[in-house]
């Protein structure tokens, strides 16, 4: 856990400034093709996401994510006419991880498609990721962990997962907070997956700036997304990543 509030901040501001220096020193890294279920399940207390805890040695590590990982060549799934089906592959591979993981089920043709979330090109490994969400098929009890890339595992509601956050209690990758404040409107999972279902999938194509309040995530939409600067007028969609609570700003809903 990071002790104060000094620590957080210093651990935001720390881990963009590297990846600024190594994006200075190496240049912009290829997009790696991903994908990443959210796993839910109904409680008494209200919907739950599977929250798996990465491994401190790799990529996101020391993170609490979901289920997912790179797409495999094996993962690919042909359309009728013999083409490779990107859609397909990608649920495909989702829910290879989330078995690999977690040793968790999930049907991936009733996977709902919500988002696509491309990095910053400051990252040093830039993950072009799917984002499906989907119901746990069978017990809950039976989720256990590869004890590798991933070294614990949790069911949290979303809400209580940010206030954790927030105390410094665990980490979150911004496009994982940011689903997790999607989710924390919803009371069921029925309702959650009907609403992705219907809504038009969205693309996060991050920027990111540096601010004394924290690093800023921006996407479409946001006054100073085309000029990386949040500092711009206008309309706001955006993240920061202040020391005691991320802010998250939307002013198109």
């Amino acid at each position: 856990m990071i002790d104060g509030l000094a620590g957080r901040e210093h651990r935001d501001h720390k881990r963009y400034d590297a990846f600024t220096t190594h994006h200075d020193e190496h240049g912009s890294t290829e997009l790696i093709p991903a994908a990443t279920v959210i796993v839910l399940r109904d409680t008494p207390d209200g919907l739950e996401t599977l929250m798996l805890h990465k491994n401190s040695k790799i990529a996101f590590g020391g993170m609490w994510v979901f289920p997912g990982g790179r797409i495999d060549d094996a993962d690919e799934v042909l359309d009728e006419n013999g083409r490779p089906d990107e859609l397909a592959t990608a649920s495909a591979a989702a829910a290879r991880e989330a078995a690999e993981e977690a040793s968790v089920t999930v049907d991936p043709d009733e996977m709902a498609w919500f988002a696509r979330w491309r990095p910053p090109t400051v990252m040093p490994k830039r993950f072009d990721t799917f984002f499906f969400a989907a119901r746990l098929e069978g017990d809950a009890g039976s989720v256990a962990i590869d004890d590798g890339e991933i070294t614990d595992h949790e069911w949290m509601r979303p809400a209580d997962a940010m206030d954790r956050r927030d105390a410094g209690a665990i980490e979150l990758a911004p496009p994982t907070w940011v689903t997790l404040n999607q989710l924390a409107r919803y009371t069921d999972v029925a309702g959650a997956l009907a609403d992705m279902e219907a809504a038009e999938p969205a693309l996060y194509e991050t920027h990111m700036a540096r601010t004394d309040n924290g690093p800023v995530a921006m996407w479409e939409g946001d006054g100073g997304y085309e000029t990386n600067d949040p500092t711009m007028p206008g309309a706001r969609h955006r993240l920061t990543m202040v020391e005691d609570r991320y802010r998250f700003e939307d002013d198109r809903s």
